[in-house]
């Protein structure tokens, strides 16, 4: 069920005008950063964004730009690690084809300072619940974390009601181009 669904949402993201999907973006950062719990952390790791993906590169320059410290992830034996980012040039395309900071530019920080994630995901529901590439690697990474799990999608990407298991972290704050859900 959920490999059926990864693929019918990833196939309509992939094939979704992209110029449409840019309007989308602009709408969704500007949601983002019209946020009480963004305009108030001081550190925020996000997601870097790519292919179809709600695209994240603008989110973190602008971040970057306000004086926030930013974290981004990068992969280091199947785990995410996380480094802080004082440049959007310090980044390179790394395992996934997924950009993350060059390696003379890691700057491994402790997952327990950052307390607003902003997560990617394939498909989401109002409930919260996420299905991502299935690797598992965000839900690791905050596991046992107390912490603001913002996801950012496009409307076409909010279904009614998705499967969940045990280990599936959900997130609290969902942001589309039309809405902002907060989930109870």
């Amino acid at each position: 069920m959920k490999q059926e669904l990864r693929q019918k949402i990833l196939k309509l993201r992939n094939e979704f005008d992209k110029d449409k999907l840019s309007e989308f973006n602009f709408k969704i950062k500007q949601n983002l950063l019209s946020l009480n719990e963004y305009i108030n952390s001081d550190i925020i790791c996000s997601y870097v964004s790519f292919a179809s993906e709600v695209n994240t590169h603008d989110l973190i320059k602008e971040s970057l730009n306000v004086g926030k410290k930013v974290i981004v992830p990068y992969i280091n034996n199947k785990e995410i690690c996380l480094s802080e980012l004082d440049n959007f040039n310090n980044l390179e395309l790394g395992q996934f084809g997924i950009l993350e900071p060059k390696k003379e530019f890691v700057n491994a920080v402790d997952k327990l300072i950052v307390k607003t994630f902003i997560i990617p995901g394939i498909a989401f529901d109002k409930l919260g619940n996420r299905i991502g590439f299935g690797k598992g690697y965000y839900d690791r990474l905050l596991k046992d974390l107390n912490v603001l799990k913002i996801a950012l999608c496009y409307e076409f990407q909010l279904l009614q009601n998705l499967p969940s298991e045990k280990h599936d972290i959900s997130v609290n704050i969902i942001i589309t181009e039309k809405q902002i859900i907060r989930v109870e």
